[in-house]
């Protein structure tokens, strides 16, 4: 498989929002939504992640 067909098919982004869900488990927030938003929104999401400040005491069930 040809290397850029990959990256133009989709993977470099469904890779990214694999990273993006770890960073936002590290700042306490959920993975499943940032996974999503990263799908849409991919760099952009992993700016938000890395500059937004992690929330206070949340309570995750």
């Amino acid at each position: 498989m040809d290397v850029n067909a990959w990256l133009t098919g989709g993977g470099g982004w469904f890779t990214l929002a694999l990273v993006n869900a770890g960073l936002a488990e590290q700042k306490n927030r959920s993975r499943w939504n940032w996974f999503l938003l990263s799908i849409i929104l991919g760099p952009i999401a992993t700016f938000l992640i890395v500059v937004w400040a992690p929330p206070d005491n949340v309570a995750r069930l």
